[in-house]
């Protein structure tokens, strides 16, 4: 207890530290990245928000027997975003079904909240958070490794999450300008990232008017 607990923790946070740095470092090697205990997958974000971003965007969000569909709407300079969202049931029979089955799913409840929205010939930029172990090989493609959460549509693992997605849009003539796939923990980071720009931005603002 006391001082010498303290410095004992202390200690053990920078053992940690640098394991975790010397893991993430293998995990960024093409020579020891299956060896690696963090995998560091790529996500192909080449950019963080800087607080010029404008526009409107379609996010969608699997996940698990819940799917969420949202309209972001940024504006540059605002220190807030403003999002509508509607959160659709995945059904048993879906979730276990085959993969055009999940992904016409998919598309229906987005042309539902577009219909709701009263967006419905809008064509928007569509970004897709997909909670599911992938192995991403650009930004707007991802293999699916296997499935979890309970989900085990046939024809999905080992295929293009993006390209199933895409394919479902086309049966369903609906449109969307283009197709973006990311992973929680990416959109959490590049979240907070913006909001910190922001806030930042916004109190030097004041700071300086003041």
């Amino acid at each position: 207890s006391g001082k010498g607990a303290a410095m004992v923790t202390a200690v053990a946070y920078r053992l940690v530290k640098n394991r975790m740095r010397a893991e993430m470092q293998k995990g960024l090697s093409k020579s020891t990245q299956d060896v690696a205990v963090v995998r560091m997958l790529p996500s192909y974000v080449r950019s963080t928000p800087d607080g010029t971003e404008n526009g409107d965007f379609l996010a969608l969000d699997l996940g698990g027997t819940n799917f969420r569909v949202l309209l972001v709407k940024i504006r540059s300079g605002k220190k807030s975003v403003e999002m509508h969202n509607k959160i659709y049931a995945i059904p048993l029979e879906v979730m276990q079904g085959t993969g055009e089955e999940l992904f016409d799913h998919i598309v229906h409840c987005i042309s539902d909240f577009l219909d709701y929205m009263g967006m419905k010939t809008a064509c928007l930029p569509l970004g897709f958070t997909f909670s599911f172990p992938c192995r991403q090989t650009g930004l707007d493609a991802g293999i699916l490794l296997t499935w979890t959460k309970g989900f085990k549509a046939t024809g999905c693992e080992s295929e293009d999450i993006v390209g199933l997605l895409r394919d479902a849009i086309k049966r369903n003539q609906v449109r969307f300008e283009d197709e973006h796939l990311s992973v929680y923990k990416c959109d959490l980071a590049l979240l907070c990232h913006y909001f910190y720009y922001i806030t930042r931005k916004w109190s030097q603002n004041n700071i300086i008017t003041q």
